[in-house]
């Protein structure tokens, strides 16, 4: 599956749940139900990813973990906040760069339309 399917299906999927569920719950629990749903649809999903950095030539995990990664391919970040600032996204391109992925959304799950809480974002890699 080429990337842009892979990015249709997690909006899909997050609008899905997210009219399930609707606003008020944990990040985690939004997690839970996106990763299931991406699975149903046959995409490779994993969760709490770790992502060491690089020091000194020596990879070290500073305690960094990418919420979602689909299809080794995607980033998704989930947050549950009431409007998701500039730090959110500097987070979401830092973990780009250091997974070397082009392709991430920004997932805020504390709205009542779930389009308005989506924030796609690409990077040159």
């Amino acid at each position: 599956m080429d990337v842009e399917q892979v990015a249709k299906e997690i909006v899909d999927g997050a609008i899905k749940v997210h009219r399930e569920l609707g606003p008020g719950l944990l990040e985690s629990a939004y997690q839970h139900c996106l990763a299931y749903e991406l699975r149903k649809r046959g995409l490779r999903v994993e969760t709490e990813v770790i992502l060491p950095i690089t020091y000194d030539g020596q990879q070290i995990d500073a305690g960094y973990r990418i919420d979602m990664l689909v299809e080794d391919a995607v980033i998704i970040e989930n947050k549950a906040v009431d409007q998701l600032l500039p730090i959110h996204q500097a987070q979401l391109i830092t973990y780009l760069k250091l997974k070397k992925c082009r392709l991430g959304f920004l997932l805020n799950w504390k709205v009542q339309l779930m389009k308005h809480g989506i924030k796609r974002m690409v990077i040159d890699i």
